[in-house]
């Protein structure tokens, strides 16, 4: 018989199963429409979008009275973190292969494990530092710092890692006490906010043109799922199990990038995917061995 514990640690796996599918899609999206919106203006048209969305589903499920203004201050810092890491994970989609945009980010899981414990009181065990460490050795593997030209487009991937794990770590803490209507909300209010702002400082928010409307949309619909599921995912189960399921987008990305845009699969990236997968087999191994044994 399956303990509860073990069923929402599943639970969680497959809520972050639909964040892999959806910003893998966003990927697409967001390569294909970077050449008429920067990145800043994508984010705005998007959380427009988004807005519209939620305040639907929000309605329909008579949820509307959750969104309130309590916890503002986590909600700002979580979006502001999001924000800046988004742009720059938007920028470096445009410009490097998908593969090593993906890599790169995968970075973010040791800063969260970093994290945690001061912010989250969960526990940063053996285990988890030797997932953690394992999962960045794979990163390294794949985007071979030294052997590879480092470009604007590789810090950009770098640097977002940081505000990804600051996003996580705030969405953790505002899931103790936000409802999940409320996050996804401030989520695409904010960040709109955040969007505009910074294209009105740039010169003005472009139109986007009438082809890449639909790119737009999907960006909208895929970047809202997968914080939706990311969300959920975050309510079943500790930051530093939930952040390591994500590494599941590395292999799907790089089929991704083969197919559609012809980004050449080597050894490096078999080895450092799978390097990557296995810790983070074993980290959620470990973490429900330890849940499931006896006291």
């Amino acid at each position: 018989m399956i303990r509860h514990r073990d069923r929402t640690h599943y639970w969680a796996a497959v809520w972050m199963l639909g964040a892999v599918l959806s910003f893998s899609i966003m990927a697409v999206a967001g390569r294909e429409v970077a050449s008429s919106l920067a990145p800043y203006e994508i984010m705005f048209y998007r959380s427009l979008v988004g807005i519209f969305i939620v305040l639907c589903f929000s309605a329909y499920g008579q949820t509307l009275r959750e969104i309130n203004l309590r916890h503002m201050k986590l909600h700002i810092l979580r979006n502001v973190f999001h924000f800046a890491g988004q742009n720059l994970w938007f920028y470096a989609v445009a410009i490097i292969p998908l593969a090593q945009v993906f890599a790169l980010e995968f970075s973010f899981p040791i800063w969260v494990a970093l994290v945690a414990p001061l912010m989250l009181g969960e526990a940063l065990t053996r285990i988890r530092i030797i997932a953690a460490i394992c999962g960045f050795i794979g990163v390294f593997i794949i985007a071979r710092p030294g052997f590879i030209e480092i470009n604007s487009g590789v810090i950009a991937a770098a640097l977002c890692a940081i505000g990804f794990a600051g996003s996580y770590i705030y969405t953790k803490l505002l899931t103790r006490n936000a409802s999940i209507t409320c996050i996804m909300f401030w989520i695409t209010t904010i960040q709109a906010i955040l969007g505009a702002l910074v294209s009105l400082i740039a010169g003005g928010i472009t139109v986007p043109p009438v082809e890449a409307i639909h790119w737009v949309i999907v960006i909208s619909l895929g970047g809202l799922l997968a914080h939706y599921c990311i969300t959920r995912a975050l309510a079943l189960a500790p930051a530093i199990i939930v952040a390591p399921m994500d590494f599941l987008r590395l292999p799907l990305i790089a089929a991704v990038g083969l197919l559609l845009y012809n980004e050449r699969i080597d050894l490096f990236v078999v080895t450092g995917a799978l390097l990557i997968i296995g810790a983070n087999y074993t980290n959620i191994y470990w973490e429900n061995k330890q849940r499931n044994a006896p006291h």
